[in-house]
């Protein structure tokens, strides 16, 4: 293999461990104000999530090509900006 396929194959390599699952996030207002979320998994692998809103941490499992349950915000004056999502595969996360 030449130089130039090493580095190839290089780039490959890292750009594979450096890549984010692709996931989809959904935001809306419940009847009684509250805002949630929701996360889908567009990618094959399964994946380990994380939604926090003003200190509380949820963490749960994502399944292939599914969406999670909806996610509920505990004070009316929160919006969408507040939430944070966080996910990975579940292969790159030390149990």
């Amino acid at each position: 293999m030449t130089k130039s396929g090493y580095c190839l194959l290089i780039l490959l390599i890292t750009f594979e461990a450096i890549s984010a699952p692709k996931i989809t996030i959904k935001h809306q207002r419940n009847v009684e104000g509250f805002a949630q979320i929701q996360i889908t998994n567009e990618s094959m692998e399964k994946l380990i999530c994380h939604v926090a809103i003003d200190g509380h941490k949820i963490k749960f499992r994502l399944m292939p090509i599914q969406p999670s349950k909806w996610y509920t915000a505990t004070d009316t004056r929160f919006n969408h900006q507040n939430f944070s999502v966080r996910c990975d595969y579940l292969d790159a996360q030390p149990e």
